[in-house]
């Protein structure tokens, strides 16, 4: 079966796009929204000595705001209205869809419909803000404990500052979330998945120069760079098969007497299973975890605080720096255990039975209801060791380069793997209205032939 590329691909043509007037249009409307997130990511932050916040951040490689950073595209770097970017936003809805699986009554809401998901989607904002300012108020108060040669990396610090400091960020959230829920509306593609993928791509002539700079100043061998591109090349093609990889479960209906003397229905069909159902949540969780030690202790000012719990702390920090043994392991597991954990939220077994049996259907050979609801439950396990396994190779082997070669991380697996992800999906999209757009032509023929006759 083709991929979506390649079906985009075979059917993408100057005469069928030039007539796809609302796709064009979406298509405007999404690159403007792009323009405009980027502009934002270059306003600075009000009261911020921008020398002293760039030796503070050089100073602080290799910790989770180089992560941070990466999905902001350089916005935390540059300390701008949108250093958190949307990332609130997405701890927001995870929270929210951890909360309705273990409440009855979202839960509940969750089935009403449209109603109840306007709701729930509102819920999701009200979190962001919550989210948003707290994390505001924790960056506020880490600046103005700040400092690097002999400067404050904030001008005047005091109460005026972290209040509008508060207000200045979750106002850009808020924005962006907006800006994100539009591009989803009136464009192409998943609006906060495409914001996050814009500040990726951004990032990367910045690592392709840093790249040739480290070869020329030696750090980089010849070999290694040359290598690059072709490990990326191999890291992507591995990406998309596995994304397009999926169990097929045959999914029977029986037949059905209609009028005494008809029969109807019958058909068979599939229920796709995704190997890897979790998506890019996991790596982004396990990468939060382990490098928080590191964040804590970099605000904090490092070693230069005491008791034993800055101690303890430093430790730890120690322990978890790339590229050591502990690192790799704990980082491995780390995304085994949320792969299965966000695979067994998003997809309920059980539920998916029941609504089988509701509508007549059923698995050859296994009974409807518990039994069906099991069936699914082992295959879903199974393929999901797979998946795990793919996402933890994908994510650990960009991990060991970066720690042996100095390689930057936007080449990591994290980025390869949200950009070639989200990638597919907007071309999948595109396909989609394309094939629509077709299909609206070939109605307008039929109704104009079958008035003329």
């Amino acid at each position: 079966m083709p991929s979506a590329v390649e079906q985009f691909a075979s059917n993408l043509n100057l005469g069928v796009f030039s007539k796809a007037e609302e796709l064009k249009q979406r298509l405007w409307f999404t690159l403007f929204a792009i323009i405009i997130y980027r502009i934002g990511t270059h306003v600075p932050l009000p009261g911020i000595d921008p020398t002293v916040w760039e030796h503070i951040f050089d100073s602080k490689k290799g910790s989770v705001l180089d992560m941070f950073n990466m999905f902001s595209g350089g916005a935390l770097q540059r300390m701008s209205i949108f250093a958190l970017n949307i990332m609130p936003y997405i701890s927001a809805s995870i929270i929210m869809q951890l909360l309705t699986s273990m409440n009855p009554q979202l839960e509940a809401m969750k089935k009403e419909g449209e109603q109840g998901r306007k709701r729930l989607n509102q819920y999701t904002r009200y979190g962001t803000i919550f989210l948003a300012g707290i994390q505001a108020w924790g960056l506020a108060k880490g600046l103005e404990n700040m400092a690097a040669g002999g400067g404050s990396a904030v001008i005047n610090p005091g109460l005026y500052f972290e209040i509008t400091t508060v207000i200045t960020i979750v106002g850009g959230t808020i924005f962006l979330m907006w800006l994100g829920e539009q591009i989803t509306t009136r464009g192409v593609g998943n609006g906060t998945s495409l914001i996050i993928f814009a500040g990726i791509v951004a990032g990367i002539p910045r690592a392709i120069i840093q790249v040739l700079e480290l070869g020329h100043e030696g750090t980089l061998s010849t070999p290694v760079i040359l290598a690059i591109p072709f490990i990326v090349t191999g890291v992507i093609a591995f990406i998309v098969f596995m994304e397009r990889a999926q169990r097929r479960v045959v999914v029977q209906y029986p037949k059905r007497m209609v009028g005494g003397n008809k029969m109807t229905g019958g058909d068979s069909s599939h229920m796709p299973l995704k190997l890897n159902t979790s998506g890019v949540i996991p790596p982004i969780f396990a990468s939060s975890l382990l490098l928080l030690p590191m964040t804590i202790t970099g605000f904090s000012g490092g070693a230069s605080g005491a008791g034993w719990g800055t101690e303890i702390l430093n430790t730890i920090t120690m322990h978890l720096q790339r590229g050591q043994g502990i690192y790799m392991a704990l980082y491995g597991g780390l995304i085994v255990f949320f792969a299965f954990f966000y695979t067994a939220i998003v997809f309920n077994p059980d539920e998916t039975a029941e609504n089988l049996r509701k509508y007549g259907g059923f698995v050859p050979g296994i009974r409807p209801g518990k039994a069906t609801g099991d069936y699914l439950d082992y295959l879903l396990t199974r393929i999901t060791v797979i998946g795990a396994i793919y996402l933890t190779a994908v994510c650990l082997l960009p991990e060991i380069l970066t720690s042996k070669f100095n390689i930057p991380f936007y080449f990591g697996g994290t980025s390869v793997l949200i950009t070639v992800s989200v990638m597919m999906d907007t071309v999948a999209q595109i396909h989609s209205h394309l094939l629509a757009h077709q299909y609206e032509g070939l109605i307008k023929k039929a109704k104009l032939r079958g008035a003329r006759r």
